[in-house]
């Protein structure tokens, strides 16, 4: 594969100096370094511009960019909220219950724990308007294999009929079932 990982995302922000305070107050995130210039250097036009990266963990980044020249931040409302957001893996279901806790303590709307059987994860929002989700991985023996094998009867349904298709419909029966 010619891929090696994802060397970063890239989101707007309204205001770099609150993103960084933020994800590192949220998310312990700390600012690795910020680039800022007058033009943009992949096409050359004139965009003055803040370009801030933050560590991730394990050598994933999280970017953004503050325009103050654009006009003001808005999201694609063809698509639903839900859909756009960073999800982040956690270590385990402690360590998610207690960012849910701390994000709740700074006055954050956090949803969840929602069961996705492999996985549990809970979501809220950055000043930004972004959607970010935690997640702890809760997969057992077997369930990836079983996910794999089933995905491409799935896509070949779902391309012919644009139908929601049954498949890995295990994943959120306990979700389901519990509301």
């Amino acid at each position: 594969m010619m891929l090696q990982g994802i060397h970063h995302a890239a989101y707007r922000c309204r205001d770099a100096q609150e993103t960084v305070a933020f994800y590192k107050q949220a998310l312990d995130m700390d600012l690795l370094l910020a680039i800022s210039e007058d033009r943009v250097p992949s096409t050359k036009e004139p965009d003055p511009y803040m370009h801030i990266f933050l560590d991730a963990g394990r050598g994933n980044v999280l970017a953004f960019f503050e325009l103050p020249n654009s006009p003001a931040m808005g999201r694609d409302e063809a698509t639903p909220a839900w859909v756009q957001h960073i999800a982040f893996q956690v270590a385990d279901l402690d360590t998610l219950a207690q960012a849910k806790a701390k994000l709740e303590a700074l006055g954050l709307d956090v949803v969840g724990p929602t069961n996705h059987a492999i996985f549990q994860s809970i979501y809220f929002h950055d000043p930004n308007g972004h959607r970010i989700e935690l997640a702890a991985n809760t997969v057992k023996p077997g369930d990836l294999e079983r996910l794999r094998e089933v995905a491409p009867a799935m896509m070949e349904e779902w391309g012919q009929t644009r139908r929601t298709v049954k498949q890995a419909a295990w994943l959120h029966e306990a979700e389901f079932s519990a509301s």
